[in-house]
């Protein structure tokens, strides 16, 4: 199966800032490239961490007097007042930062940032230079693909050329990303590792076998036939 790589889904024309980039001038940046967090590079390009808007509010939220009947902000971990004080990207930062490469799928960066509880993921060489950077919505850019191209990859790479089942073994019906698998197998035992399969091709929203029936179930004792 031909997995999504996020060098085709990143963007690559990143807005960066240096180590000594004063916190006003963040600020001007991140609203002027409308974007919600920068890498911080040193001189050498190299990425050595993000700062974000988050970054940058836990200034505001530990100066800020609390409002009449709200609680307090809770009282600021000594690494988090540090962070508050800070006046320069490097003072102000997330580090390290959470990073991946060019050559990982969309599976393999989603579970990252899921792990991670983030919404992006710099991308850098083998040299931590940096490359571009993936959010949450490039990854959910899979899910424009279209149903032909989806149907297809199933019916080719999938039915095909993984399990040989043949490719004209099963009918695939595709609608809106769902999926749809109509048809007799052998034995009742492959459509689990079928629907799995399936359910891994970038795109996909959800797999159905419910209109598949078999010659043999070879999931209960004995056997038998649907």
């Amino acid at each position: 199966m031909r997995h999504r790589r996020i060098d085709r889904l990143m963007t690559r024309d990143v807005v960066s800032v240096r180590g000594d980039t004063p916190f006003k001038e963040i600020v001007r940046t991140l609203s002027e490239r409308q974007v919600t967090a920068a890498p911080v590079v040193d001189g050498d390009g190299r990425v050595v961490g993000v700062v974000s808007e988050g970054d940058l509010l836990r200034k505001t939220a530990d100066q800020a007097a609390s409002p009449s009947g709200l609680p307090a902000v809770p009282d600021l971990e000594t690494w988090e007042r540090a962070k508050a004080e800070g006046t320069r990207a490097e003072e102000l930062m997330s580090a390290p930062a959470v990073c991946a490469r060019p050559d990982w799928t969309v599976a393999e960066a989603a579970r990252l940032m899921e792990v991670q509880g983030i919404k992006r993921l710099v991308v850098v060489d083998g040299d931590d230079h940096l490359l571009g950077i993936v959010s949450r919505r490039d990854l959910l850019g899979v899910y424009l693909r279209e149903d032909d191209d989806i149907r297809r990859e199933i019916v080719e790479d999938v039915l095909g050329d993984t399990l040989r089942l043949g490719r004209a073994a099963l009918a695939v019906e595709v609608h809106d990303g769902r999926v749809e698998l109509v048809g007799r197998l052998p034995f009742r035992g492959m459509a689990p590792a079928i629907e799995r399969m399936c359910a891994t091709v970038d795109g996909v929203v959800s797999v159905s076998c419910t209109r598949l029936t078999y010659d043999v179930d070879d999931t209960e004792r004995g056997g038998g036939r649907s």
